[in-house]
């Protein structure tokens, strides 16, 4: 096979995040569903403007988009109060977290979305990419295997391409974060999941600084389909308008402009990616 070849086959997932946190995000992640540029949208259950989104996001049809699960203790949890992204590192790093009010969050969260959306989620992520912190994953994973869901759902690997780290817009600094991400959770993670037949995305595209404006999201955006590999996701965090105590609002706006236009789709069609479900990349990929 031919490099050209090989890059022309390459089959990826563009995912919304937050959907649920404000009504712009929803119409935004609904729009570009509705597109064909989104596949799939994470929720978060606790989010103010979940209820309403959660009636139309049901509309969109299963084979199209992959819905689930955007875990989440730090912004608008169900049960307990939102904890610093440093705290909750910090706490689940050291082993002190209380295990029981995880699993009753995680309950909780998985409840109100399959409440509001009549199935269980197609996969399950975090926000600030909790789900993968030491005590949150192991509980997950336990209360996933008691619910013995079927199709059982995929989970985020935060994992990133080798050969994008020193290959980024954003030079050897970015990678730093991107390291720091992965550092959080993602190998442990990939070993627990594997082991009781949770499949996971390749790698994790689409961190960066949320700093720029279009045009450098446009750059990024660029940079990712280029290194993109079968089997990778791409979040991104797109809205159609502000709210009110959103700190990357202005990164979500850019998001939104650059992946509603004319240059996004000239620049998805050379780069030889096709997006679709990573449910169905997934099953693409397991032996027969």
């Amino acid at each position: 096979m031919h490099a050209a070849e090989h890059r022309a086959s390459r089959a990826i997932c563009l995912c919304v995040d937050d959907f649920g946190l404000h009504p712009g995000i929803n119409s935004a992640a609904l729009r570009l569903a509705s597109e064909g540029k989104v596949h799939a949208i994470g929720c978060m259950t606790g989010g103010p403007a979940w209820r309403a989104g959660s009636r139309l996001l049901r509309a969109v049809p299963l084979q199209a988009l992959d819905t689930g699960l955007h875990l989440d203790f730090t912004e608008t949890p169900l049960k307990g109060k939102a904890m610093s992204l440093g705290s909750l590192i910090a706490t689940s790093s050291l082993g002190r977290l209380d295990l029981r009010a995880v699993r009753a969050e995680i309950r909780a969260q998985l409840d109100a979305f399959e409440q509001a959306m009549g199935r269980s989620p197609a996969f399950i992520d975090g926000h600030q990419h909790v789900h993968q912190f030491a005590g949150v994953r192991d509980e997950l994973l336990d209360l996933l295997d008691s619910r013995n869901i079927s199709p059982a759902p995929w989970l985020r690997s935060t994992r990133v391409p080798r050969q994008w780290l020193s290959g980024s817009p954003g030079g050897w600094m970015h990678s730093l974060k991107s390291r720091f991400i992965e550092s959080l959770g993602a190998d442990s993670l990939a070993t627990q999941a594997r082991s009781r037949g949770y499949s996971q995305n390749a790698h994790l595209l689409g961190v960066y600084d949320f700093r720029g404006g279009p045009m450098r999201y446009l750059q990024w955006m660029a940079a990712w389909l280029g290194s993109a590999e079968d089997g990778d996701l791409l979040m991104c965090h797109p809205s159609e308008s502000t709210g009110k105590t959103d700190p990357i609002a202005r990164a979500r706006q850019a998001e939104y402009k650059v992946l509603c236009s004319k240059d996004f789709e000239a620049m998805l069609l050379a780069s030889g990616v096709t997006l679709m479900p990573m449910s169905r990349v997934l099953a693409a990929a397991r032996p027969d």
